[in-house]
């Protein structure tokens, strides 16, 4: 019996400062490996799409179709992009020939008999120049008191064609022989919009819109080509660090201490960094 109660407080003395449960407390630790990036071939790919894979000695296809998306890509965005430019030129050119300052004022007092002074100050403005100085639409009805329509021009800028196609505010100036603008024929018109929505149309005008938003939407287009070869350029990176490690390394596998495990080992792990 003494026997056993002095086995027990030795026992208890010796595991006391001792916590099975901490890693520390065991020479043998879990281990990993973490493997070097050869990063030389993903640089290239970076930099041109399919270098990489020259890099690595890859299949010649995947080099090929890297560097086709790549050419194919630049091609189409320089393509689109300049006809998208052509046709901006074009619908602007359309817009200064079939636009003017003076018809706008006076047919928006035709179309909006009633209102037609809030109408001309309206929520948008168009900018206008004046021996040099610099007004806005809004002040218009004033300014005609003063200066005749010789000394006033319109700024023709960004805002001017993309303001004077989309608002039924400056419907006016459009030069389509008038008529009456709220019915659905003739060359003034409306257009509904969905349910409460609609909006006021000339022949001119409507060409003149679609004219801009097809050149909208081919620069939409040139913009996902480049989309496509950002996409392009990280997607021949990754495979060709992929591939180079795969040349140049394997996997790693270890046996676990396990502490807890009556046989020591908690498994096997295989750890591939990258």
């Amino acid at each position: 019996m003494k026997i056993f109660i002095y086995l027990f407080l030795s026992h208890n003395l010796i595991f006391s400062q001792y916590d099975l449960y901490n890693v520390k407390s065991y020479s043998i630790k879990q281990d990993s490996l973490s493997l070097p990036l050869n990063t030389k071939a993903m640089f290239k790919s970076l930099l041109i799409p399919g270098w990489g894979q020259v890099e690595n000695n890859d299949l010649w296809w995947k080099t090929a179709i890297f560097a086709g998306v790549e050419a194919i890509s630049l091609f189409s965005s320089i393509k689109l992009s300049n006809k998208a430019e052509n046709i901006r030129r074009n619908f602007e050119q359309y817009g200064d020939n079939h636009w003017t300052l003076e018809r706008w004022f006076n047919n928006t007092r035709l179309i909006f008999p009633t209102n037609w002074e809030k109408i001309l100050i309206g929520t948008h403005k168009l900018s206008l120049n004046i021996n040099g100085d610099y007004y806005f639409t809004d002040e218009l009805n004033d300014l005609i008191e003063t200066y005749d329509w010789n000394n006033i021009s319109v700024i023709r800028n960004r805002d001017f064609y993309e303001n004077i196609g989309k608002y039924d505010q400056f419907v006016g100036g459009w030069d389509d022989e008038y008529d009456n603008p709220y019915d659905n024929k003739g060359n003034w018109y409306t257009l509904q919009k969905g349910n409460v929505e609609s909006i006021i149309l000339t022949k001119n005008k409507n060409y003149y819109r679609n004219l801009r938003y097809d050149s909208n939407q081919l620069k939409h287009y040139s913009r996902y080509a480049i989309t496509s070869m950002m996409f392009n350029h990280i997607i021949s990176a990754l495979d060709a660090a992929i591939v180079s490690n795969r040349m140049n390394n394997l996997p790693n596998i270890r046996l676990n201490y396990g502490s807890i495990n009556k046989w020591a080992v908690g498994g096997v792990q295989i750890t591939y960094a990258w």
